[in-house]
């Protein structure tokens, strides 16, 4: 019997490596480059990130098929920092803005609070955000 117990063990497979930290993974991404993408108006030839703050999470803007990702305001960092570094051509920066639409006073709430949540997870992270108007 301690022997099946011993070749059980011995073959069972290791643990798999933890995740790295997402902040880790996205401070290796360069800076963000404000002369690349200072000027862009036109927010369809933007190329980062884009996240929109809604009352019910944040939606990753996934512009090769036009879908938003709808995440909680905790996986945003490891949303980013699953994406490839084709993905970065300005460096670290997303654009950001409200949407979702407000149907009630709660919403208009909801969504500071997001912003104010996603803003400062992003911040911590070495980020750089650019806000925009909504659509």
């Amino acid at each position: 019997m301690l022997g099946l117990l011993i070749l059980a063990v011995a073959c069972s497979e290791p643990n798999p490596a933890p995740e790295p930290d997402p902040a880790a993974v996205l401070r290796a991404i360069p800076d963000a480059d404000p002369g690349q993408y200072d000027r862009i108006q036109d927010m369809k030839k933007w190329r980062n990130p884009y996240l929109i703050v809604r009352a019910d999470g944040i939606a990753l803007f996934d512009s090769a098929d036009s879908a938003e990702i709808i995440l909680k305001t905790d996986e945003v960092l490891p949303a980013l920092a699953r994406l490839s570094a084709s993905k970065w051509p300005y460096g670290r920066v997303v654009a950001a803005a409200e949407g979702g639409g407000r149907t009630l006073a709660q919403d208009g709430a909801a969504i500071r609070r997001n912003k104010g949540i996603v803003g400062g997870i992003l911040e911590g992270a070495h980020v750089a955000v650019k806000w925009v108007p909504s659509n």
